[in-house]
């Protein structure tokens, strides 16, 4: 059992082993602790809290004593657990307690209690009998005064160290030795400070660094290294940042006490930075840090107009809008000054048809600051009705869209157009001039009809030619759906031409047709207006993406999202869910499905309705499963419909599949928790099919790459004209798998096989080329899954995207885990220097935005989407290699998945080559 008079012994005896090497001057034996001279200088702070304690001990000890006196010290612990730790603690402790506390001993506990003297002065006197007593029994004779008050004759450290068991709040200094404590050598928090490298506020962009300098209590260094605790914490919001910590100078001994951090800001805001040691701040911590967005980046900037081609009314303003916003996407915002300043480095060119500047309407484009919004007003302001081309830049550089069609027209013509917009009917039509279709110029230009507007008694909006045979009776030439995909191209007007203006209709799935007439204007301004109408207002994605939810709601408001039961079976999953949904009605596909798992109990909260969605995505499009296929063996490429399929998978299989699709995005409409995704990665011609888009040989380069290496870019390198080696037709050879062989050929245009393909027509080759592997031949499964998927998505509402666009839709983002994807790579290298990179790699990809990190997967892999089971199901695994360079650029083999990191000499040019890298090589072929 512990006793004061035993540990006071202990504590003295190792203080004097401890010192008695000591220098002369502070403690170095018993004797010296009656100095107070002698005594180490201590802060205020530590002094008062010293003394503090040195009371409360003593108070406890002249408790003990008392309780000897009376043979009642075995109840010493019991009255301390009741906060009796004093002699004046004993007259407030209320008789019934007392009694529970000793028990049997109460009667002599009343009668000791009754003999305590009640004056302050007598029981001063009996506090110092008794003080006295305890001194003596420890056997030291030499009890001293320090500060007006008594203290035990031992070491400060062995008194602290005595104090620490009884005052929690010194418990942290009890951790260290008795020297290190006396001496002050021992790291404190309070002591330690911070260097930045950066003024506040700063830019963001860069690598940020500051520096912690450590220090001891007697203000020495103190040497850090990892097993003190030092911890840094960077948050901006809810989000984390991961920081770089470099301890101490493996160079420099001078620099021990110091360590480096760095982390990457790229979000501006507000920061905190928590900078510990274990559980406490050092001075300062936690520290709070401004980064404001860097300069304007034309690359990142938003230009918003409403269309591609902007329509003005002459004399009257019409006002467009820049989002500016620096390299990583942050809005930037300016004072007046900065304003004024960003505002000198817009420029605007307006050229004619012709492609000549037009000087005297330069300044018909005027910008101006809004800091209400924290944008660039854009106010086009032309005098009369005309037809231009402008160009939007800042400091030399095009803004995203900023190449752009102006259409002017007259009051008059204004309110024309706007009647034709407000108009019930379907009969808006204008007389043109068919120059060419099909690419064949007409020798006699034929006077046909231009309408534009919806189709009778349809959403779909159109734009039809039509020809008049015997003057009337209408024949229909071409017809081109009014969605962002259908362009205009305005032509300059030749002397020659008599017949008006020249324009061009073009859709990118029909041959391009080539009009004129006195009318273009007026027919350009109606249908980008009954385009606008048609896509929601604005050809930005997100607008877009908002009309299309409201416009599916709208279209299935008469059907009710009630429950519908589900019961499927696991081991069969896309079997079995064709046959609960075989007889389903489109109002049964827009219910909410409650999935239930045969032989499996669980009630469907939504938990299982999301796996049950997962899980027949990944029957249909999966390249395994034989309905879709990939072009090579490759297990994460894209997927396309299997011309080839078995014969158990049928037509129904692939209408089935544009259900699946369609139900996904009804259910993303809804929004919330009904929001679902198609786990699918599909290919970029099958996309653009979906909405109507003529596919054509460039699809090769994302479709099949290795197809594209092998032969579409030798194809196109080539001289076809000056070599006889390559003999090419305008047919597509067909071989057997197994064997092989040769097993028919197709021609690719009629009399193909007699047609050699010449430079002038090896576009027209690979075009054709294209239209027959990734178009004509999965024809009839693609019409299968339209049938299904506009079953439930009108088609008018998908052509509004392009195919880039419409896989945002259906997919999503991509979603990428930094722990499944340090859970599944492989690491090639084991040296100290690829060590130190590698940890380097994933702290910046922990930063990664998600737009980085798809261009990291397009750098390494080929693809910015990850398989449905992420990194998991890569194939070959994503490998990060040593490259035997110092300071180069990160290269990619994508064949392989492997990505190349050289050494660098600091994480700052790590991570700037790292993102060169990825920002410059993620498309084309330009890695290795």
């Amino acid at each position: 059992m512990w006793s004061p008079e035993s540990e006071i012994n202990s504590i003295a005896m190792a203080t004097t082993m401890r010192h008695s090497q000591s220098s002369s001057s502070g403690i170095s034996s018993l004797s010296s602790c009656g100095d107070p001279e002698r005594l180490p200088e201590l802060p205020p702070l530590d002094e008062q809290r010293l003394q503090r304690a040195a009371l409360h001990l003593q108070q406890k000890l002249i408790l003990r004593e008392w309780l000897r006196d009376h043979r009642l010290q075995h109840h010493y612990q019991r009255l301390l657990a009741v906060e009796v730790a004093s002699l004046e603690d004993v007259y407030w402790l209320e008789d019934s307690r007392a009694s529970k506390i000793l028990g049997k001993d109460w009667q002599l506990w009343s009668g000791a209690r009754q003999n305590l003297p009640t004056s302050k002065a007598q029981l001063d006197a009996l506090k110092a009998q008794l003080w006295s007593t305890v001194v003596k029994s420890s056997q030291h004779q030499d009890a001293w005064t320090w500060g007006g008050m008594l203290v035990v004759s031992v070491s400060v450290a062995g008194l602290v160290t005595l104090a620490a068991m009884t005052q929690p709040s010194l418990a942290p200094e009890a951790r260290h030795s008795l020297l290190q404590y006396v001496t002050g050598k021992y790291l404190l928090p309070a002591n330690c400070k911070v260097q930045w490298d950066w003024k506040d506020p700063a830019s963001v962009g860069g690598t940020m660094c500051f520096v912690v300098r450590f220090f001891q209590r007697n203000g020495q260094p103190y040497p850090i290294c990892d097993t003190d605790q030092f911890f840094v914490e960077v948050t901006e919001g809810t989000r984390k940042v991961v920081t770089i910590s470099e301890l101490g100078s493996s160079t420099d001994p001078n620099n021990a006490n110091i360590a480096k951090v760095k982390f990457t800001v790229r979000t501006a805001g507000q920061y905190k930075i928590s900078v510990l040691i274990g559980a406490s701040h050092i001075a300062g911590s936690p520290f709070l840090r401004s980064f404001l967005p860097g300069a304007i980046d034309a690359r990142r900037s938003r230009f918003i107009r409403p269309a591609s081609t902007v329509i003005c009314c002459a004399g009257a303003p019409t006002l467009m809008h820049i989002e500016p916003r620096d390299e990583f996407g942050n809005s930037c915002l300016f004072d007046q000054n900065q304003s004024d300043e960003a505002l000198q480095g817009y420029q605007v060119a307006i050229y004619d048809l012709h492609g000549v500047p037009v000087e005297k309407l330069q300044h018909a484009i005027v910008f101006a600051y809004d800091r209400v919004n924290s944008r660039v007003s854009v106010t086009a302001l032309f005098p009369e009705p005309t037809c231009l081309r402008a160009v939007i830049s800042y400091r030399d550089q095009q803004l995203p869209n900023g190449d752009f069609d102006i259409i002017v027209l007259s009051s008059s013509d204004t309110t024309l157009v706007h009647k034709n917009i407000a108009s019930r009917k379907h009969n808006i039509c204008y007389e043109a001039k068919l120059l060419s279709i099909f690419g064949v110029s007409k020798n006699k230009p034929r006077k046909v009809l231009c309408y534009v507007g919806p189709k009778q008694n349809s959403l779909i909006f159109q734009v039809t030619i039509k020809e008049m045979i015997l003057k009337f009776i209408p024949k229909r030439i071409a017809t081109f759906r009014l969605c962002p995909s259908t362009k205009f191209h305005f032509l300059p007007q030749l002397v020659s031409q008599l017949h008006g203006p020249v324009f061009i209709i073009d859709d990118g799935a029909q041959p391009k047709i080539e009009l004129a007439s006195k009318d273009r204007n007026i027919i350009a301004a109606t249908f980008t207006h009954f385009l606008l109408k048609n896509i929601g207002g604005s050809e930005t994605f997100k607008d877009k993406q908002d009309f299309f939810y409201h416009e599916v709601r709208k279209f299935h408001a008469s059907y009710y999202h009630e429950k519908m039961a589900l019961k499927v079976q696991r081991e069969k999953i896309l079997e079995s869910s064709m046959k609960a949904a075989k007889g389903f009605s489109v109002s049964d596909w827009c219910g909410n499905f409650e999935v239930t798992f045969q032989g499996e109990q669980g009630i469907d909260w939504g938990g299982l309705r999301r796996e049950w969605f997962e899980l027949v995505c990944s029957a249909l499009f999966d390249a395994r499963g034989g309905l879709f296929c990939t072009f090579h063996d490759k297990h994460q490429a894209l997927v396309h419909p299997n011309p080839t399929r078995p014969a158990h998978l049928k037509l129904k299989h692939f209408e089935f599949a544009g259900k699946m699709v369609g139900k996904c995005l009804f259910e993303s409409a809804l929004g919330g928790t009904y929001r679902q995704l198609v786990r699918a990665r599909f290919s970029r011609s099958f996309l653009a099919q979906l909405i109507g888009l003529r596919v054509h040989y460039k699809y090769f380069e994302q479709d099949d790459p290795d197809l594209y290496l092998s032969k579409i870019k030798y194809i196109l390198d080539t001289d076809l004209d000056a070599t006889d080696t390559l003999e090419l037709y305008f047919v597509e050879e067909m071989y057997d798998s197994s064997s092989g062989q040769l097993s028919k050929t197709i021609e690719l245009i009629p009399n193909g096989a007699r047609t050699r393909v010449t430079n002038a027509t090896k576009n027209q080759y690979l075009d054709a080329l294209a239209q027959q592997r990734l178009c004509n031949s999965v024809k009839d499964e693609v019409d299968s899954f339209l049938k299904g998927l506009n079953s439930i998505i009108p088609d008018n509402l998908l052509s509004i995207f392009d195919e880039n666009e419409l896989e945002l839709l259906m997919c999503g983002t991509g979603e990428y885990s930094i722990s499944d994807f340090k859970a599944h790579h492989i690491a090639n290298g084991n040296s100290a220097e690829f060590r130190r990179v590698l940890a380097w790699f994933w702290a910046g990809v922990s930063n990664f935005s998600q737009t980085e990190m798809a261009r990291l997967l397009q750098f390494t892999t080929g693809c910015s989407q990850l398989p449905p089971g992420g990194f998991q199901e890569l194939n070959p695994q994503f490998q990060i290699t040593a490259a035997p360079t110092f300071g180069n650029l990160p290269t990619a083999h994508t064949c392989f998945n492997q990505l190349c990191l050289p050494d660098y000499e600091s994480y700052e040019q790590f991570e700037k080559s790292l993102l060169l890298a990825i920002s410059e090589g993620s498309e084309g072929f330009g890695m290795v």
